[in-house]
């Protein structure tokens, strides 16, 4: 998509972006949702507060599915034992590693928000390993960027991070790379292009 293309979709409240959905697995109307489909999404709204939205709406394909993502990431995205500003830099390392548009955008500027520095989050856009980080800053992008590529993790790095937060740490930052892993594989198979307003593509990198 060039960018002129995606000006028009933003300003157009993702007119464009959403017939594009619909080439794999279109947003279903709430006015066609099944029985499952309606408690659903009801659990969500009531849970999260907003309507279904992004990753969910592929997701209420199986609303199970649903349903049960949403409930593991309302401790992971929310009440992680790393706290949400390392949870946030886990998730944009995630975010850049699948090349996933739709959750940098949305976790970008909450990451900024959260306590991570834009100079930070603009090397990881731009695939490098960003410098100027605190330790537990490096400790967490080491983790989750050697997991996510060598699908593995070494010694000293998991020695280092268990060290610093403990086995729950372990645990929830893993956790935190394959929830998210699993929503840009959902969010690339269904090739779901809709975007928050303003917003920008990752940069492509070269494989």
């Amino acid at each position: 998509m060039n960018w002129h293309r995606f000006g028009l979709a933003a300003l157009s409240a993702g007119a464009v972006f959403a017939a594009q959905a619909q080439e794999r697995l279109p947003t279903i109307p709430k006015e066609q949702y099944t029985a499952e489909q309606k408690q659903a999404a009801a659990a969500f709204e009531a849970a999260r507060q907003v309507p279904v939205f992004g990753p969910f709406e592929v997701l209420m394909h199986s609303p199970e599915v649903m349903s049960q993502a949403r409930a593991m990431g309302d401790y992971l995205r929310y009440k992680s034992s790393i706290g949400n500003t390392l949870s946030e830099l886990a998730i944009l390392v995630t975010a850049r590693e699948w090349t996933q548009d739709y959750e940098w955008a949305v976790h970008y500027p909450i990451a900024l928000k959260a306590g991570i520095r834009q100079e930070v989050a603009d090397a990881i856009a731009d695939g490098r390993r960003p410098a100027g980080m605190s330790a537990d800053e490096e400790i967490v992008y080491d983790y989750t960027n050697e997991l996510l590529k060598n699908k593995h993790i070494a010694n000293a790095t998991f020695d280092r991070a268990k060290a610093r937060f403990g086995a729950q740490g372990i645990v929830d930052l893993t956790g935190i790379a394959g929830y998210y892993t699993f929503l840009a594989m959902q969010l690339n198979a269904a090739q779901y292009h809709q975007m928050p307003k303003d917003a920008k593509k990752l940069p492509r990198l070269p494989p």
